[in-house]
């Protein structure tokens, strides 16, 4: 099937990625950084945990979400910085106004990401490539970092593209093009296709989109359930999602899988308090609450459960939240079973509430 029908106008969608955003800007702004490996997060000391890694740290098998007393005894000259997200926030709004002079479409995932519609763009530029050397260039020119931008025909692709020539990359998918790439790239190249379900895939023998082409849609779903959809359509190249700038949200969460199962507790809840972080930045970025709290646990066995509580008052402090994200661990078999995934999710948000009705305490242990 084509990426696109023939009586469908052919987007242009183009990926901005920042190139280590976190590690870049303390780089940028402490010249005694510069050229060392850089981890933003928790110290060894406070049991931390890595939040970002510049690309001379990266070099050491260093990523998001590990120890950071594992990541210390990779490289013993890391240096630990702690983060600073108001200037993050404040770097962030910079590049958004760059992108609203080319478009309003613009669809931020997080501070440092977003996708862009520039089918038709302010500028009345034909061309979505030119579009992004120009971004690009003024982004480094106004806050003195990189960013990689993918150009494709949807926002799948596009985001693939943003990683192929990382750091500072420009890559292009054009519509001919897609179905080719796509069946050449490796499975754990797709976006929306983590470690975990990669390896899950190469057991079924897909190592590539070309050998995740020829499952029929049915049994996608039957071994993934209702995500077996999305990877049936993006091994043909085929996303329909649009670039929507003002999503209504219903829940904001944050999960992280890990390249190696969690065995210890300390491990596990640093990571949740990981997660924790990125939650609750992610709250201050849509300027809500709420009062539900979803825990999302998946053990190495693929077996998922979710534990959640729901509160008289809406949940706004990260301390508070990890409280109750650590009671909801310990309702699950986590010290007993290897973990692969941990996620929380904040819902019942304040945004979508009309009224101030309020039920009582609930644990919910689904």
């Amino acid at each position: 099937m084509p990426v696109h029908s023939m009586n469908q106008t052919i987007r242009k969608i183009i990926h901005v990625d920042m190139d280590a955003f976190y590690a870049s800007v303390e780089q940028r702004d402490n010249e005694e950084y510069r050229g060392r490996p850089v981890v933003v997060g928790g110290s060894p000391e406070q049991r931390g945990v890595v939040a970002a890694v510049s690309y001379e740290a990266r070099r050491f098998g260093i990523y998001s979400a590990m120890p950071s007393r594992t990541a210390i005894q990779k490289c013993p000259q890391l240096v630990f910085v702690k983060p600073r997200f108001s200037v993050y926030r404040a770097v962030s709004e910079q590049i958004r106004e760059i992108f609203h002079q080319y478009t309003d479409l613009v669809e931020p995932l997080s501070l440092d990401e977003a996708y862009l519609d520039v089918t038709n763009n302010k500028r009345g530029l034909p061309s979505a490539t030119l579009i992004a050397k120009e971004i690009k260039e003024r982004i480094r020119q106004e806050t003195q970092l990189t960013a990689s931008a993918g150009i494709s025909v949807n926002k799948f692709l596009a985001k693939t593209a943003s990683a192929v020539n990382k750091p500072n990359g420009l890559f292009l998918i054009p519509p001919e093009r897609a179905e080719s790439f796509v069946e050449q790239l490796a499975i754990e190249k797709f976006y929306g296709i983590g470690p975990v379900t990669a390896e899950r895939f190469r057991k079924l023998e897909v190592f590539v989109g070309a050998d995740l082409k020829r499952w029929s849609e049915n049994d996608l779903i039957r071994i993934f359930g209702k995500v077996g959809s999305f990877y049936f359509q993006i091994a043909r190249g085929q996303d329909f999602r649009p670039v929507t700038p003002n999503r209504v949200r219903k829940s904001v969460g944050a999960e992280e899988s890990f390249a190696e199962d969690l065995t210890d507790r300390q491990e596990m809840l640093a990571a949740l308090t990981a997660i924790t972080d990125t939650l609750k930045r992610r709250m201050e970025k849509d300027q809500t609450s709420g009062r539900t709290l979803t825990l999302k646990v998946k053990y190495a066995d693929y077996q998922q459960v979710t534990r959640s509580r729901t509160l008289v008052e809406s949940v706004t402090d990260a301390e508070e939240i990890m409280k109750i994200a650590i009671a909801l661990l310990d309702s699950t078999e986590a010290e007993a079973k290897r973990v692969r995934l941990l996620g929380l999710a904040l819902s019942n948000l304040d945004c979508e509430r009309e009224d101030d009705e309020y039920v009582q305490l609930t644990l919910s242990l689904t």
